[in-house]
């Protein structure tokens, strides 16, 4: 499974399932992270965390635990 975690810099894809429940995942909807929306990743802090992402025009930064639950292709 390829999780936005494990995504390189610069590379942009697409979401294909959301993994978790609840209260975290409908967070991660609420940011508009939603299946079949693409994402840019824009860099990675130092030691891996947080992710910093674009999606759907905006800024966002993600923490790994929240990284790991995004499934893209």
């Amino acid at each position: 499974m390829n999780t936005l975690r494990n995504v390189p810099v610069g590379s942009t894809v697409k979401v294909k399932r959301l993994h978790g429940e609840g209260a975290v995942k409908r967070r991660i909807m609420d940011m508009g992270i939603t299946k079949g929306v693409e994402v840019y990743i824009r860099k990675l802090a130092p030691l891996g965390d947080p992710v910093e992402v674009t999606v759907r025009g905006y800024e966002l930064s993600l923490r790994k635990a929240d990284a790991e639950m995004i499934e893209v292709e």
